[in-house]
């Protein structure tokens, strides 16, 4: 029994020790970008997504990946539009023509604006100069909602709302409702966003992340008529000494889990000499996703690859994100020029941010 028993606290002793120098050696987790990258290019052939397809909004519905995304054309505007994936990884199903375009006072250009058509030279990125750009999309009850920014250059860049029946979205019918406005004339916004769910019984919009996370609540969505506005904050910041001192603003709409609301973000430091926009990691607090509870401590995903600087050099863009399964699937615009994805296990990830760990997208 003696030897059994030495035997057995050799064998604790062991696995002690295996485990402890595991967690000293484990490599940071890592979301890692998928095979097929990039996932989605521009088609030449079509005018309305030659110049460029990215900054894709997200949605899981009816056992598919829907992608809705910003697709730039020849003539400098920019549209939504649509692709598909049973696996959310290859897109079997891509539409020949946009599903939301832009209307008079929200996107259309109000008068000409440089060529014809667009010039690659004199706007070297994804500008254009009108449209529909960066839609983000939620499913609440039986509407999917999405926020985009209504563009008509510089002096005109405002966050606007539309939705659509979810049997419509399903059936590729495009019934879009018309657009109402979020934020009020005269100020430039960008990077809006609902949450996926009522908070409260209300609507949550969030509207700014730095230098606090500020979110309005509705109670309904009608309020908007072109007479009611949400409060835009001018404020911008970030942290000093940080990698993130200047914070661009939110990415995808926030994740729920049972830690809090996962919400990547665009940050950059004007003093990196690889400057360009990384994406950190924010979890929110349930039931007051104003507070901050948890922050990566880095970038968990930089401009390092090839489709990520090739038209503007240093951009990732997330902007729509599903869990499918345990797996967390991440799109974004790379170079605003084309549509990668990223992919990791939900809670490792989630678990790794509660933890300190540096939680990478590779």
């Amino acid at each position: 029994m003696t030897f059994v028993y030495i035997g057995f606290l050799v064998f604790l002793l062991i696995a002690f020790v295996a485990l402890y120098l595991r967690g000293r050696t484990r490599a940071p987790l890592a979301l890692a970008r998928v095979a097929q990258n990039p996932i989605l290019e521009p088609i030449a052939e079509h005018a309305w997504e030659s110049e460029g397809v990215f900054n894709p909004a997200a949605i899981y519905e009816g056992g598919r990946v829907h992608l809705l995304y910003r697709a730039l054309g020849s003539d400098g505007i920019s549209r939504i539009g649509y692709a598909s994936s049973k696996d959310g990884l290859h897109f079997d199903e891509r539409l020949p023509y946009p599903i939301y375009s832009p209307t008079r006072d929200f996107g259309v250009p109000t008068k000409p604006k440089g060529p014809l058509s667009y010039d690659t030279v004199v706007y070297p990125s994804g500008g254009g100069w009108g449209g529909s750009e960066d839609p983000r999309t939620v499913r609440i009850d039986d509407h999917v909602y999405m926020s985009f920014v209504a563009f008509d250059g510089w002096g005109f860049v405002r966050m606007a709302l539309t939705s659509i029946l979810h049997r419509n979205l399903l059936e590729k019918n495009w019934d879009w409702k018309k657009p109402a406005f979020l934020s009020p004339p005269g100020e430039i916004q960008k990077n809006w966003l609902l949450f996926p769910k009522k908070i409260g019984g209300k609507y949550a919009i969030l509207h700014s992340i730095s230098p606090e996370v500020r979110i309005a609540y509705v109670d309904t969505l009608e309020e908007f008529d072109g007479t009611k506005f949400i409060e835009g904050s001018y404020r911008s910041g970030g942290r000093p000494e940080h990698w993130d001192k200047s914070v661009r603003g939110a990415g995808a709409p926030p994740i729920e889990t049972p830690e809090g609301w996962l919400l990547f973000y665009h940050a950059m430091d004007p003093g990196d000499p690889s400057v360009g926009y990384k994406v950190g990691a924010l979890l929110l607090d349930l039931d007051d996703p104003s507070v901050v509870r948890y922050r990566s401590k880095a970038p968990v995903l930089e401009p390092t690859q090839w489709y990520e600087n090739d038209w503007k050099p240093g951009v990732v863009y997330v902007s729509g994100a599903v869990v499918v399964g345990g797996d967390l699937l991440v799109y974004y615009g790379g170079g605003d020029k084309r549509i990668a994805a990223a992919k990791t296990n939900l809670a490792a990830f989630v678990r790794a941010l509660t933890r300190g760990e540096h939680a990478v997208l590779t």
